[in-house]
């Protein structure tokens, strides 16, 4: 479980595919404080740490399933990913519920500058029987958009904006982020499971 809430901005260091697998080794400040087995959520996919390198390196996997549904199969040494460690059960839920569980990514479409921040419009393709069981964003709502909680504006059935204030530009990828960029997207999973009991009731 996450909140959305993007602890560091980390640089791949390497990448090697194994069949269908790929493995990530990524750099950060707090390498030396994970554990193997432990979750960490990589651009909002949670992934299983299964190594620890020198250099604050450590490496996950992400199966073919995962490369599918997210942007990490279009990773290269020396991009950056957002990372979070799952949520501490004495702390505060300062995002929203995150399971770590992309649903599908998104392409952005425009980025605007408005008085110091800026407004990321981004386009995505869920299906209609999808669309019905919750994927979908409402205005207001909570959205993650690469692991960060970010709130919906001016939200259409194929779209919506988020404002990026200039700290979650600085301290996550949203900087690295242009016209065209390929991001992750997980819906509100309150959002899904009210839409599954309406759909059973």
């Amino acid at each position: 479980m996450f909140s959305g809430i993007v602890e560091e901005a980390a640089q791949v260091t390497a990448i090697q595919r194994d069949g269908g697998n790929v493995h990530l080794t990524l750099r950060c400040s707090f390498a030396s404080e994970l554990t193997i087995d432990q979750s960490v959520a990589h651009n909002g996919v949670c992934l299983t740490v299964v190594a620890l390198g020198h250099d604050n390196t450590y490496t996950v996997t992400a199966i073919q399933e995962t490369l599918n549904r997210s942007n990490l199969g279009l990773l290269k040494p020396g991009d950056y990913v957002n990372l979070e460690r799952s949520m501490l059960m004495n702390g505060r839920l300062d995002g929203h519920i995150v399971q770590g569980h992309v649903d599908t990514t998104a392409v952005c479409t425009d980025i605007e500058e408005v008085d110091g921040s800026r407004y990321f419009t981004f386009a995505y393709n869920v299906p209609r029987e999808m669309m019905a069981k919750g994927y979908v964003t409402v205005e207001k709502g909570s959205v993650t958009v690469n692991g960060v909680s970010l709130t919906v504006c001016d939200s259409r059935p194929d779209s919506f904006r988020v404002a990026i204030i200039p700290y979650t530009l600085t301290h996550t990828n949203f900087g690295r982020i242009a016209v065209g960029s390929r991001v992750n997207i997980e819906f509100d999973i309150i959002g899904k499971y009210l839409a599954r009991l309406q759909e059973i009731s």
